[in-house]
């Protein structure tokens, strides 16, 4: 059952498909067994094969449950007509994501309307210490997560600007804490920028990040961070009105 798990989760992070190779080499486990496990998946309708490129693909019944679980925490039905309502007024793409072990996950996503703007997948993880949402998923985490997160997390640059020194990270997230936001410049990705902000319950526990992200060119840093106080009333909003996890 484990290792069924572990290539689900493996087609799952790859959309575009993968391999049976590439799926017994990342997962540890043997192609022969690797086969037998994921086709049992695709008479599960979880995975799908696609004959054209010998490649397995999220099924149907997966994106199915993964709508099912989205509805549940609320993130299509309450946030996305908050975060609509965000996006059209700041023009740029709003984001939210929640913290998953060492990495953040992207759960839901606006579009911009500008022709180049900022794109993201739901479902995809991101790093913690090299973006907005990541940063503030630290700064708020009950205070024995954030300070293991501190210790543990890869600081890998995948930016021009992304914080490789631990001593440094410390102070971006005890400045996040204090002040109520976190800003990425150009840290993730060369050319971006955002600002997030904290989703707490009415109870002060965190339940995930809301993010404005936007090209460089067209919004300095304190072009978004003009735009927190709009990003917080959303939060309160969506703190009090997305149901429980």
């Amino acid at each position: 059952m484990g290792r069924a798990i572990r290539l689900l989760v493996l087609v799952g992070e790859h959309p575009h498909g993968i391999t049976l190779s590439e799926l017994a080499r990342a997962s540890g486990v043997p192609v022969s067994t690797a086969h037998r496990l994921v086709n049992s998946l695709c008479r599960e309708g979880l995975v799908e094969f696609e004959t054209a490129g010998k490649r397995y693909k999220p099924g149907l019944r997966l994106f199915q449950l993964g709508q099912q679980a989205g509805q549940a925490y609320g993130f299509a039905g309450t946030a996305l007509p908050v975060m609509q309502r965000v996006t059209r007024q700041t023009e740029e793409a709003t984001l939210m994501s929640v913290l998953d072990g060492t990495r953040h996950l992207y759960v839901h996503y606006v579009d911009g309307p500008m022709p180049v703007g900022v794109r993201s997948e739901p479902g995809r993880h991101g790093p913690l210490h090299c973006t907005s949402m990541g940063k503030v998923l630290i700064a708020f985490a009950p205070e024995d997560v954030r300070a293991d997160l501190l210790d543990r997390v890869e600081l890998t640059p995948y930016g021009p600007n992304s914080i490789t020194d631990r001593d440094v990270l410390r102070e971006d997230v005890a400045r996040a804490a204090e002040r109520g936001y976190a800003t990425a410049d150009e840290e993730h990705h060369a050319g971006l920028r955002a600002v997030a902000v904290p989703i707490l319950r009415p109870d002060g526990s965190l339940f995930a990040a809301l993010s404005t992200a936007a090209p460089a060119f067209r919004r300095s840093l304190d072009d978004l961070v003009a735009m927190v106080p709009l990003l917080q009333a959303a939060a309160s909003e969506l703190g009090v009105r997305l149901p429980a996890r």
